[in-house]
């Protein structure tokens, strides 16, 4: 199998995502559009495509964004998967027409999800009903059309969501390590969000249930790739 990444920023990438990509022996590749004369990628090579989080809007007037909500739709006509993390998530839906809005509060740090009655019978969630993960977030998006709603939060009601068998948005981050915590915790990107914290962030707080978590779903989105039609 081989997977093409989307990258947004330096900082953000697959972290626990790339242990399961490893484990079933996928071959990955980057696709950094965010950098100045990146060529296009041809998607029609990958048996799927992740989109990863930063810092920046979907609203934000920028033209690799641009380019990768036209990939979203390519792959989607195709019945390519797609997982989106964050931004990715936003990508999503914007490119399925749904709006992406600021939501009434931020949502960064270590906070509950609960997984609604449609995730349990889930190919990525199913068995799961409340957890613990990592958030870095300020805005939030509406449900695209015919999309199921796997997970929801207190401060932000869309937190998961799958469209027909292929598609999937997380808003939340599964795949961060304590390391990528705290690194992120330094960027100058992000420094606003983190002054505006009460208390800093311990990226080691729920560490050991995400490596499990993160295997159980993002190897089950490995799996999904190899029963494409």
């Amino acid at each position: 199998m081989r997977v093409l990444a989307f990258r947004h920023v330096p900082f953000e990438g697959l972290g626990l995502i790339e242990p399961a990509l490893r484990l079933r022996h996928s071959e990955v590749d980057y696709a950094d559009l965010y950098q100045p004369g990146a060529t296009p990628p041809d998607i029609a090579r990958y048996d799927g495509l992740i989109f990863m989080g930063g810092p920046m809007s979907v609203n934000d007037d920028l033209p690799f964004l641009r380019e990768e909500i036209a990939f979203i739709r390519q792959a989607i006509a195709r019945r390519q998967p797609i997982l989106g993390i964050c931004l990715g998530s936003q990508l999503i839906a914007r490119a399925m027409g749904a709006t992406v809005r600021r939501n009434f509060a931020k949502e960064i740090g270590w906070y509950g999800v609960q997984f609604t009655p449609a995730a349990t019978g889930d190919r990525l969630f199913g068995g799961l009903s409340q957890e613990t993960v990592f958030h870095w977030h300020g805005e939030t998006f509406d449900l695209p059309a015919d999309a199921e709603l796997l997970a929801s939060s207190d401060l932000c009601r869309n937190q998961a969501f799958r469209v027909g068998e292929h598609v999937y948005g997380l808003q939340f981050h599964l795949e961060v390590t304590p390391e990528m915590i705290a690194d992120w915790c330094i960027q100058d990107e992000n420094c606003g969000d983190v002054r505006e914290l009460e208390a800093a962030i311990d990226p080691f707080f729920n560490a050991a249930r995400m490596v499990a978590l993160s295997a159980q779903v993002f190897g089950n989105w490995c799996e999904l790739l190899q029963v494409r039609p």
